[in-house]
């Protein structure tokens, strides 16, 4: 028995444990090897891979074996004895359930007079939080060496000592002060947002399947593959990982087994979006130092310099975060631009999925967009529409069309970035025209939405219609308009622009090549040269290398 295993017992090698090498040699103990050292290897515990050797008897025979294939023989040869069977088991690591500290949900239990804990009865539940004047860590004196930690629930003496009924008539009682972790309302929130309301249980049945239940309509992969349920998309960082979606797991698949819940997983997809990226600083120390405090300047020779508070120190690039003493608050960018350019802003930064870095000036092209498509809805002196209630050209129809086509596929696979490039395309061609059509305007809006919902409803409120656009349907692409007639094909001389040709859009290679050469400035370009090779890329590329 050690005092670290309690009475269980333990297995010692110290052929290959470092600690238990040391212990064997204090005390002069055989050290029988289990794994084959390498040839040369000069003693000592060797904590490497090799062959087994010294493991075999007359039943079972490990010597020679690798690890992985000495546990299969291992595990058949007590499966065949009868002594065991090989099972997979799962640890689920300390989850530091109890808490000293206010915030978290209050256990309910109390304890009697003899310090049995008792749980409260269901229908004293829930027990709810006290108010307390000050939840901050509690200050002991230097020379108070025998006093507890005090949780800070302990200070409201009122609710600790409370009269209950139990079942025996009233008594006295004392609450437990800790509080569970964030985890145990974050491991199935998602549910509770579907019935906040219900006081009887967590969530209705009903509810749960309408809104998570497994539906055939949904289900993926092969064929004859069934819908787990659960949410549709999850959205998260990976530091989420082990911390929140491992337990909301765990606990999702108890309420399934024990029939609280018809969806079997509580998530169907899940997506890592990466990091916001920004500058941090750190002094000579190697501590950081708050980034906004950070002066930069430029030395005689033009090179930037940081410093803080008149000490230098040196920049670096990490995770937006408190450790690194570089976090960004949105509100002054609110205050200056509006919440739907900082949205507008994130979105753009780049693909959802990548870490991306923080550039507040670039936040000025998300304002710009805004105020064109502004501008081509509303005029900013006297407020009226500038709009035309004529019927669109086929060329802008058709264009808003390809961009319905092409911001529906990006908004359904997060693409948001480059749903918010096609926008910003349509306004741009919108803005040459003389006056913008009401049926390309009202589509940009409402692909707007999702993006700027506070512009997009005021722009939709000025359009003259008196309900809400999140009750409108999403524009919809019609197939037949989807079809470019031209395509603009860019004409390069060892890569330079040299000409750009409106094509049809299934002209043929040999077609694209005879029209390129033919043309006026590419001939210019090439000044009497000969051609060597002619790349062509239809409908949109053909590249010209001179002899």
């Amino acid at each position: 028995m050690l005092i670290g295993y309690g009475t269980g017992a333990i297995m010692a090698v110290p052929g290959q444990d470092e600690r238990d090498h040391a212990f064997a040699e204090r005390f002069e103990l055989p050290v029988i090897r289990t794994v084959q050292p390498p040839e040369g290897f000069e003693g000592g515990a060797f904590t490497g891979e090799g062959p087994a050797i010294n493991s075999s008897n007359d039943d079972v025979d490990l010597d020679g074996l690798d690890v992985v294939a000495a546990k299969e023989r291992i595990a058949a040869w007590l499966e065949r004895t009868g002594a065991g069977r090989p099972v997979t088991t799962y640890r689920l690591r300390d989850w530091l359930f109890s808490r000293q500290r206010y915030w978290g949900e209050p256990f309910p239990v109390v304890y009697d007079e003899h310090g049995l804990p008792l749980a409260v009865p269901a229908d004293q539940l829930p027990v709810l939080l006290p108010e307390v004047p000050d939840y901050s860590p509690r200050t002991f004196e230097p020379d108070d060496v025998t006093s507890d930690p005090e949780p800070p629930l302990a200070r409201a003496q009122e609710w600790v000592h409370v009269t209950l009924d139990l079942g025996d008539g009233p008594k006295q009682y004392r609450r437990e002060t800790n509080t569970m972790p964030n985890w145990a309302g974050s491991c199935w929130y998602e549910l509770r947002y579907l019935d906040p309301q219900n006081t009887e249980r967590l969530v209705d049945p009903e509810v749960e399947a309408y809104w998570m239940g497994p539906r055939p309509d949904r289900a993926a992969g092969a064929p004859g593959s069934t819908d787990t349920g659960g949410v549709d998309l999850y959205v998260g960082g990976v530091e989420h990982a082990v911390l929140h979606l491992l337990y909301a797991r765990f606990w999702h698949k108890a309420l399934f087994d024990l029939g609280h819940v018809s969806s079997e997983e509580p998530f169907r997809r899940l997506f890592n979006q990466g990091y916001v990226q920004a500058d941090a600083f750190t002094d000579e120390r190697g501590f950081h130092v708050p980034a906004a405090d950070v002066v930069e300047t430029a030395s005689a020779s033009g090179a930037r310099e940081f410093t803080y508070e008149g000490e230098p120190v040196t920049r670096e690039y990490g995770k937006m975060g408190k450790s690194l003493k570089n976090v960004v608050t949105p509100d002054e960018m609110y205050e200056v631009y509006g919440a739907d350019t900082f949205r507008l802003y994130e979105m753009s930064m780049g693909p959802l999925d990548q870490s991306r870095p923080w550039e507040t000036r670039a936040v000025v092209g998300s304002q710009r967009f805004l105020q064109r498509l502004w501008r081509n809805v509303v005029d900013e002196t006297t407020g009226q529409l500038v709009i035309t209630e004529e019927p669109a050209s086929p060329a802008v129809r058709a264009l808003v069309h390809r961009t319905t086509d092409g911001v529906s596929a990006d908004l359904a696979a997060l693409r948001f970035n480059t749903a918010i490039a096609k926008l910003i395309e349509l306004n741009n061609e919108l803005t040459k025209l003389s006056a913008a059509p009401r049926e390309a305007v009202e589509a940009l809006v409402l692909m707007l939405a999702p993006l700027a919902p506070h512009v997009a409803e005021e722009l939709w409120s000025r359009l003259g219609h008196t309900g809400s656009l999140a009750h409108h349907p999403f524009p919809q692409a019609d197939p037949a308009l989807l079809v470019q007639e031209t395509v603009t094909c860019v004409v390069q001389v060892q890569g330079k622009v040299r000409d750009r040709l409106e094509v049809p859009a299934d002209i043929t290679e040999d077609a694209l090549r005879e029209l390129a050469l033919a043309s006026p400035a590419l001939q210019r370009a090439l000044d009497g040269r000969g051609v060597r090779t002619v790349v062509v890329r239809a409908p949109k590329l053909v590249n010209v290398v001179p002899a």
